[in-house]
C-alpha cells in the first residue's frame, strides 16, 4: 500500500526537477495531492479529472511522512491536498498553520458529529471505532461469555484468550487507553488495564495484530479497529463485532487544502470531490471498508451504521497532545506491562 504508484513516482521525479508537465488549452491544470491510501487516490484519479477537468497526480506516503514533507516544504509547497492517514498529524498540521480549512459545498452531507468532532481543522472522509474482534467459537469452547463492555474485559474467564497492540508502538493501542481514561477516569481505566493485561495472551506490534488469532481459532477476543474486523469478515473468517456498551473512542481520518499550495483552486476541488458519495464509495473497492463521512455513502458491508455506533465525545485535541500521549504510555508502560502475566 505504501510503495510509489505509477503516478506517485511521475510527480515526485517532477518535483525532483522542479519541473511541471504541460498545461492544454482544455484543461484547469494539475493538481498535486499528498496521499496516505494510494489505491483509493489512483481509483479517483480519473472521475477527478473528468468531473473538474484538473489533471491529478499524487505522492504515497504513511500519515506522519506527510506531515514531515509538508513541513519541511512550508516555505514553498509543492502540493495542494492532503488526503487520509490518521487524524493527529492533519491536527498538528493544522495547529502549525501548514493547512488551511475549506469551507467546502459538501460540508451539508457529512455526518454532523464528525464535522463538529475535528472543530474546523480539517474535514472529515471516514470515522474508525475501536470495536472488539470475537470468536464466538473459541469463547464457547472455553466456557466463556460474549464481551458487551469495556468492563467485561476484566473477567478472569478471558484468561490467556484476549490480544491487543502495544501503545508504545501502535496508535490503535494509544486510542484504546485513551478511551478508557476518558470514559472511566484515569485511576479506574489503569485499574480496568491491569485487569486486561491478565487476560492478555499477547501484545502486537500493530493495531491489528490480534485480528489474524482470532480469525484463526487462537485467540478470542482482539480490541481493534472496526475496519479490520470488516475486512476479516469480508474474507470469511467466523468472528463477530462487539461495540462496548459503554461507548467506544475512534480515530476521524480527513482531507486538509495545504497552505500557499500551488494551484488552491485545484486543491479546493480535490477536496470536494473527495468528499461526495461518488469518492467515497470508491474507498470500499480499495480496501478501505470504514464508514464514511458522507451520509449518502454507501455502508461497506458488514460494517454498522456510523450513526447507530455508541461513540464517545472524544477529545481529540486534548489526548492529541504529545505530552500527554507520552505519560499515559509511559504509565502503562511502567505499570502495567511489567507486570508478570
Amino acid at each position: 500500500m505504501f510503495g510509489f504508484s505509477r503516478k506517485a513516482t511521475v510527480l515526485a521525479g517532477a518535483m525532483v526537477l522542479g519541473l511541471a508537465a504541460p498545461v492544454s488549452a482544455q484543461d484547469k491544470g494539475q493538481v498535486n495531492v499528498v496521499c496516505v491510501l494510494a489505491e483509493w487516490c489512483d481509483a479517483m484519479r480519473a472521475p477527478f479529472e473528468a468531473a473538474t477537468g484538473y489533471r491529478m497526480e499524487f505522492l504515497n506516503l504513511r500519515s506522519n511522512e506527510a506531515l514531515v514533507r509538508i513541513r519541511a516544504e512550508s516555505s514553498n509547497p509543492t502540493f495542494d491536498a492532503y488526503f487520509a492517514g490518521t487524524g493527529d498529524p492533519h491536527f498538528v498540521a493544522a495547529r502549525e498553520g501548514l493547512t488551511e480549512y475549506h469551507d467546502s459545498p459538501l460540508k451539508s452531507e457529512l455526518l454532523p458529529d464528525l464535522v463538529s468532532a475535528v472543530d474546523g481543522a480539517y474535514l472529515p472522509i471516514y470515522a474508525n471505532p475501536i470495536a472488539f474482534a470475537v470468536n464466538p467459537q473459541v469463547l464457547e469452547q472455553a466456557g466463556a461469555p460474549m464481551p458487551a463492555s469495556w468492563r467485561d474485559l476484566a473477567n478472569p474467564a478471558y484468561k490467556g484468550l484476549m490480544g491487543m497492540a502495544d501503545p508504545n508502538s501502535s496508535g490503535t493501542a494509544y486510542v484504546v487507553i485513551a478511551t478508557l481514561v476518558q470514559l472511566f477516569g484515569e485511576e479506574e481505566a489503569f485499574d480496568l488495564l491491569a485487569a486486561m493485561h491478565q487476560n492478555m495472551a499477547s501484545y502486537t506490534r500493530s493495531g491489528s495484530g490480534a485480528l489474524g488469532p482470532v480469525g484463526q481459532g487462537e485467540l478470542g477476543i482482539g480490541v481493534i479497529f472496526m475496519s479490520s474486523i470488516v475486512r476479516e469478515i469480508q474474507n470469511g473468517f467466523p468472528i463477530e463485532i462487539v461495540l462496548p456498551e459503554e461507548g467506544t473512542g475512534y480515530e476521524i481520518s480527513g482531507v486538509s487544502l495545504v497552505k500557499n499550495g500551488p494551484n488552491p483552486e485545484g486543491g479546493r476541488a480535490f477536496i470536494d470531490y473527495v468528499l461526495s458519495k461518488e469518492a467515497q464509495d470508491l474507498g470500499e473497492p480499495t480496501g478501505n471498508p470504514q464508514p464514511k463521512a458522507n451520509m449518502n455513502a454507501t455502508l461497506p458491508e458488514g460494517a454498522p451504521e456510523m450513526s447507530k455506533v455508541n461513540i464517545i465525545d472524544y477529545d481529540f485535541v486534548t489526548y492529541g497532545d504529545p505530552d500527554l500521549q507520552s505519560r499515559l504510555i509511559g504509565r502503562w508502560t511502567s505499570e502495567i506491562f511489567p507486570v508478570p502475566r
